[in-house]
This record gives structure tokens, C-alpha cells and sequence, in this order.
């Protein structure tokens, strides 16, 4: 695009998973405003176990700096001195990628945007269409990346299902980073698996993680098992991996967001919920067995790309939001059994034959009804 735009301001909330999908939203700004400042309205920590935008986005040149969106942010003080940032920055243009959130919190937001001097504004999803994923084939529904890139059409095609558009370009550095790291299993198949998700209804409890993880150690006794997500879960990630005797790495709390991302490049296989590291090695083009609670619909949030084995058990409450289900027990997903999870890590690895080119499988996402 041939315009004068000095300074773009864009508005994502989230953590390590947001970033990951609205990466294409991100490179089409880029592309349509190459000779502006960008700058990224963001929460810098949306939880303790999430990672910040800069921790995915440092040393893409996507984005030139980070204004920090206060947590509850409410108090009339907080939002002037939101306004007063903002004014200061004297951006021409917003690109709005947040999470839908209802119309009329995206016309307040367009009322406080203008508020803050910025004249032209990209994205806001004033309209019901815009706010939700459209369904699509076979009972799945678009993903909040491609509903991001829809709304900020106005800019051109974000090529979306493109891998070009999800790559880190993780650099030379940060590759031997987790060479070096993995060098105590040097010549073994890497199985990857993160058991965290900041969601309790997402989470697939211990009671089937320990079984599985048994399972595969006995089934593949030449691989070995990379353990990966937050330090606070590196005591937990131990305990299961117990069966692995010395074939096993835990690098719970260990690397950055993109040594991690250079380590899951590495992998065979990636197992895990919905969760940050599932985006992560989906972007560097490892197949994930991913294991969906329904809190969200199917489609939504599943791993971009090819290759991929999602289980995800239908249900009507499916699309419910829920972070801690209660009524239901987590039905979903813990009806997922670990024979289900078992079959899908062997039709990776041995069907599939991701175990020695996991750039080249060409499986698609797989959806339970029962």
C-alpha cells in the first residue's frame, strides 16, 4: 500500500498462543505499512505462565515496540493514563486484532481509540459476523487466525494457510541453542510433550499422561522424551517421565519462547493440549497429537498446517469458554482415552513416517463424535 502513515498502532491481547495465530494478521501489516513504526498494544504478562508477544516477535521485525495494556484496566485514572501513552505515540492508523469480545465492547474500544487521536481504524468487528468463526466443511469452523484476517481484509490477503505466513525465521543462534541442549540425546528420535495449559478444563490430568507416557517409553525404547513448558510444571513433567530412565530431557523453565520453538523443530512429534507450545511447534512445522477439551469449537484454536492429530470429542455444551468446568466434570476431555492418544502419536510416527522428515506428512485433523 502507497500511503503516509508514520506510526501504526495495533491492539492484541494473549500470550505465546495469540501471537502464534494472529502471525499472518501481523506480516500482512507489515506488508501494507513497511515504512511505518509499529507498535503492539499488548498485556505484558497475561498470566504466569504465559509469554509475552516480545518473546515470539524479538528479531522479526514485525513489530518496533510495546505499549503495556494494564490488567483490569477500569479505574477512570488507569484509562487517562492509557490516553495520555497513547496521544504521545500520535499514531495515524489502529489495526484492532482482539479476541471477539461482543459489538459493544468493539464500538467502545473504537470510541476510545479515537479518542486517543488516531484517526483511521483497521479491523473493528462492529458487525455479529465479524465477532464469530464462520463454519466451514465437516463440522469445523474457521480459525480465530483466519477470523483475524478477515477482518483486516481492507489491507490485502494475509495468506493464511500459506507456511510462509506462521514462520518464526528463527536464527542460526537460537538453532544451536537447542542443539546444545539436546546434545545428551544426540541420535535418538525426540518425542516432545508439554502437559501445561492455563486452563484446568483443558488439562488431561496425570491419571492418563502417566500411562501414556509408559506406554511410548516401552514402545519406542530408541527415542527419547523432551519435556518443555513452564518452570512451574518441571516437578510434575519429572514424576511422569519416570519410565524413561536416562532418555529424557525436562527443560521445564529452561529456554526462551524461540529456543524452545528451535528445539520443537528438532522434534518427531509434539503431544499436548491446547495450549502456547501446540502453536509453537505447529509454526515450525512439527506434527502435533494435540488433545482438545471442547470449551472452544472445533476449528477454532486447532494446529495450522498438515499433520497434525487433534482429538476432540463433540459435545453440546462445545464452545462453552470455559476455563474451569464444574457441571460437566471436563467430559470432554477426559473421555479421550489413552488408547486414543496412543494410536495417534504411532500414526505419526510410524504410518506417517514423521519420525525422520516431519516436514513431508501430508495427514489432515481428525474429529471424535462418540
Amino acid at each position: 500500500m502507497n500511503n503516509p502513515t508514520r506510526r501504526v498502532l495495533i491492539y492484541r491481547l494473549g500470550s505465546l498462543g495469540d501471537t502464534i495465530v494472529a502471525l499472518p494478521a501481523l506480516k500482512l501489516v507489515a506488508r501494507a505499512f513497511p515504512e511505518a513504526e509499529r507498535w503492539v498494544l499488548t498485556n505484558f504478562s497475561a498470566s504466569a505462565k504465559a509469554a509475552p508477544m516480545a518473546a515470539v516477535l524479538e528479531g522479526t521485525g514485525l513489530v518496533h515496540g510495546y505499549i503495556e495494556y494494564p490488567s483490569g484496566l477500569r479505574s477512570p485514572r488507569a484509562l487517562l493514563a492509557l490516553r495520555k501513552r497513547l496521544r504521545a505515540l500520535d499514531a495515524d492508523t489502529l489495526v484492532y486484532l482482539a479476541e471477539p469480545r461482543g459489538r459493544v465492547r468493539a464500538w467502545r474500544d473504537a470510541l476510545f481509540f479515537r479518542a486517543c487521536g488516531i484517526r483511521r481504524l483497521i479491523g473493528v468487528p462492529y458487525s455479529a459476523e465479524q465477532q464469530r468463526s464462520r463454519l466451514l466443511g465437516q463440522g469445523l469452523y474457521e480459525s480465530e487466525g483466519a477470523r483475524l484476517a478477515r477482518c483486516i481484509t481492507a489491507l490485502g490477503d494475509a495468506r493464511v494457510d500459506a507456511p510462509a505466513s506462521h514462520e518464526l525465521t528463527l536464527t542460526e543462534h537460537e538453532l544451536e541453542q537447542a542443539d546444545t541442549v539436546l546434545a545428551p540425546l544426540r541420535g535418538r528420535r525426540l518425542i516432545n510433550v508439554s502437559i501445561g495449559t492455563k486452563a484446568d478444563a483443558r488439562d488431561w490430568e496425570d491419571e492418563r499422561w502417566r500411562p501414556l507416557l509408559a506406554r511410548l517409553s516401552t514402545r519406542y525404547p530408541d527415542c527419547g522424551l523432551v519435556l518443555d513448558g513452564a518452570a512451574s510444571e518441571r516437578e510434575r513433567c519429572e514424576l511422569l517421565a519416570y519410565e524413561w530412565d536416562r532418555r529424557y530431557i525436562n527443560l521445564c523453565g529452561e529456554l526462551s519462547v524461540r529456543a524452545s520453538a528451535a528445539v520443537l523443530a528438532r522434534c518427531a512429534v509434539f503431544i499436548g493440549h491446547n495450549s502456547g507450545p501446540m502453536h509453537l511447534a505447529a509454526a515450525v512445522g512439527t506434527p502435533c497429537v494435540a488433545i482438545f477439551a471442547a470449551n472452544y469449537r472445533p476449528g477454532e484454536w486447532f494446529p495450522l498446517g498438515q499433520g497434525h492429530r487433534v482429538l476432540y470429542r463433540r459435545m453440546e455444551c462445545e464452545g462453552c469458554r470455559l476455563d474451569v468446568c464444574v457441571e460437566k466434570q471436563k467430559a470432554c476431555i477426559r473421555s479421550i482415552t489413552v488408547d486414543e492418544v496412543e494410536q495417534a502419536v504411532v500414526a505419526v510416527i510410524d504410518v506417517a513416517g514423521r519420525a525422520c522428515t516431519p516436514q513431508q506428512s501430508n495427514e489432515h485433523f481428525g474429529v471424535n463424535s462418540k
